[in-house]
Order: C-alpha cells, then sequence, then structure tokens
C-alpha cells in the first residue's frame, strides 16, 4: 500500500504539472486569437473607412457634373442678355441666371462638405493604417515567442505523459479509475495528506478509528466526506 501512495502522489504531482502547463497553452492561444481578432478589426475598419471615401468621391463627382453644367446654363444665359429686346425677356433671363448662381451656391457647399467629410476619413484611415504597420511589426515578435512557448509546452507535457503513464500502469485497474474519477471531480486533487485527525482535502473531521488506521499502511483509505484518498505523514 505505501508503494502504490507513493505512486499516486507522484502521479498527482505529474498531473498538475500537466495541467498547469494546459491553462498555460490555453491562455497563451487565447492571447493569440485575441491579436488576430484585434488585426482583423483594424484590417475592416481601413477597408469601411477606404469604401466611404471611395463612394464620398462618386457623390463629389457627380456634384462637380452638376455644377460644371449649372456653370455652364450661367454662362449661356448671361451670352443672351445683349441679343434679348424685350423689358420682359430680360427680367425672365435675370431671374433664371439669379437661380441658376443659387444652385451653384448650394452645390458648391456641398462639394466643399464632400471635401471636408473625405479628408477627415482619409486621415483617420492613415491613422489606422499606420496603427496597424505598427501593431503588424509587434504581432510578429508576439506571435513568435507564443509559437515558441507552445512548443516548448509540447515538448514537456510528452515527456511528463510518457513518465505519467509509466507510474499508472503498475497500479491496479480500479485503482486507476477511481483516481481518475476524483482528479476530474475533485479539481486535480484525488491524493491528500490527513491530519490532526481531518482531511486536508475538505477540512472536515475524520472518524478517529478512521484516522488512526491511517498509521498502519496496511491499505488505502478514502475520506467518508469527499472520498479523496489520505495519506498521513509518519513522525520520525
Amino acid at each position: 500500500m505505501e508503494d502504490q501512495m507513493i505512486l499516486l502522489k507522484e502521479l498527482q504531482g505529474l498531473d498538475q504539472k500537466l495541467n498547469s502547463i494546459g491553462q498555460d497553452q490555453r491562455k497563451l492561444e487565447t492571447e493569440r486569437q485575441g491579436i488576430d481578432t484585434e488585426v482583423v478589426r483594424i484590417r475592416d475598419m481601413v477597408a469601411s473607412l477606404e469604401s466611404s471615401i471611395t463612394e464620398l468621391e462618386g457623390q463629389r463627382s457627380q456634384l462637380r457634373l452638376g455644377l460644371d453644367q449649372e456653370q455652364a446654363n450661367v454662362e449661356k444665359s448671361e451670352g443672351r442678355l445683349p441679343e434679348i429686346k424685350t423689358q420682359k425677356e430680360y427680367l425672365a433671363v435675370l431671374k433664371e441666371i439669379d437661380t441658376a448662381k443659387k444652385l451653384n451656391k448650394d452645390l458648391t457647399d456641398q462639394v466643399e462638405a464632400k471635401n471636408t467629410e473625405i479628408a477627415a476619413l482619409t486621415e483617420e484611415k492613415v491613422e489606422k493604417e499606420q496603427s496597424l504597420t505598427e501593431m503588424e511589426a509587434q504581432i510578429a515578435t508576439r506571435c513568435g515567442e507564443i509559437e515558441q512557448a507552445l512548443k516548448a509546452f509540447d515538448k514537456s507535457s510528452n515527456s511528463l505523459v510518457k513518465k505519467r503513464d509509466s507510474l499508472l500502469n503498475p497500479l491496479p485497474k480500479a485503482m486507476q479509475r477511481n483516481y481518475r474519477l476524483l482528479m476530474e471531480r475533485r479539481a486535480g486533487v484525488a491524493i491528500v495528506e490527513a491530519r490532526n485527525g481531518a482531511c486536508l482535502g475538505c477540512n472536515m473531521h475524520l472518524p478517529p478509528q478512521l484516522f488512526n488506521s491511517l498509521f498502519l499502511t496496511q491499505e488505502i483509505k478514502t475520506c467518508p466526506h469527499c472520498s479523496r484518498m489520505l495519506f498521513v505523514v509518519q513522525a520520525d
């Protein structure tokens, strides 16, 4: 029984190391996924800004075409003035010119508004592209570090798994199943010390007869409260 308990305690230590390595791996993988997500987010923002700028430039082009057309209309109407014979027709053409000039002013204002929007979006796009360039340089370095760390974790895990199997295989099948079940249900702690009449896994008091029997080391006992396997440290 004592030999089995030694194996179980060593086995638990290995499993806890493996669990710690697994947690570290998951943290690094989550960090890498977060980095990828952030890069995609900024790239999407740049693409969206590019699309908005293109759309605004198209609208500006249409406004400029309209402005050119109205300016041509003004010049055409102004060119007709010297040829007009009647006061009524003269006033009508003046009104037509005034209306066209007001429309020109409105179109000019709209073009300037589009210019302002395009300039603001272009500036934002440049900033995002610069941030993306800087981020990609940092990311390349960090992702390289993460990749190396993950490879090191894999190497350590493989070594520990082999050693773990060498410890687990000599144990009786029923004990192996019980150990695995406890590790799963008791947060990775299947083997605990009993001290001063209590189980240190759940901190519950043990029946005195059970606690005293642990010193005989004849068979592995379990806590009646948490079912963990118990051991005691013998005084020298």
